[in-house]
């Protein structure tokens, strides 16, 4: 039964969560438009370990969210997840956050074709990805520029579309298939029982290159003066 820690910092939720086997012990998330990871995320890591009956040297991986998601958010994450798996010796698992997304999603709606998490890419972009009710990818994430036919092909059926980037879809999508969740974030018990799942399978990362899923190169905007 393996203690692990969960990690998800993609979108401003910063999210941890710890797992044994598939059993919640605890988890923090702080939800701030001032995406203030840096400063929570290793308080709460500290937090969740206090409350626990646990220690770090208890910890058998540690899981982080991969993205696609914020730049700064993702470096954050996965840094501390490799630290600690550094500093304790043990293995890093990653998981999509698009696929905990929609894992998370289909166990609460259980009645859609297809599920489409979607993260705010700015401007009229989203990250998005397709899932079938048994969380198969049956299209790859991409960045998607919304438009009146987006995702035409899918709603023939019906099609959950969640998450923060939902919103730009309420009002060009017009079709009776369509159905919308707008605040919806990742969080960090979404990846449990994928985390669990990889760690069974020993499907690790290695610590040493492991980088996050960015999907977009990362631009400097030039501060107008």
């Amino acid at each position: 039964m393996p203690l692990i820690l969960n990690i998800e910092t993609s979108t401003k939720n910063c999210s941890v969560a710890l797992y044994k086997s598939n059993d919640l012990v605890s988890e923090k998330s702080l939800l701030s438009d001032k995406y203030s990871h840096s400063e929570k995320l290793n308080l709460f890591i500290e937090d969740l370990i206090k409350e626990s009956s646990f220690e770090f040297k208890d910890i058998d991986a540690i899981s982080v969210s991969k993205g696609p998601g914020s730049y700064t958010g993702l470096r954050i994450g996965v840094s501390t997840a490799k630290g600690l798996c550094y500093a304790l010796s043990i293995p890093l698992i990653s998981v999509s956050t698009l696929r905990a997304m929609s894992y998370s999603m289909s166990q609460r709606k259980t009645n859609f074709d297809f599920y489409c998490p979607m993260i705010d890419a700015r401007r009229m972009e989203v990250f998005s990805a397709f899932f079938d009710k048994d969380n198969n990818i049956v299209r790859k994430v991409q960045a998607d520029i919304i438009e009146k036919n987006s995702y035409s092909q899918f709603l023939e059926n019906k099609v959950l579309f969640f998450g923060d980037g939902s919103s730009k879809c309420i009002d060009l999508i017009n079709s009776k298939n369509a159905f919308f969740e707008k605040d919806i974030f990742p969080k960090a018990s979404d990846m449990a029982l994928i985390s669990l799942d990889k760690y069974n399978q020993k499907d690790f990362e290695d610590v040493a290159y492991f980088e996050p899923f960015y999907l977009k190169d990362f631009i400097v905007g030039r501060k107008n003066t």
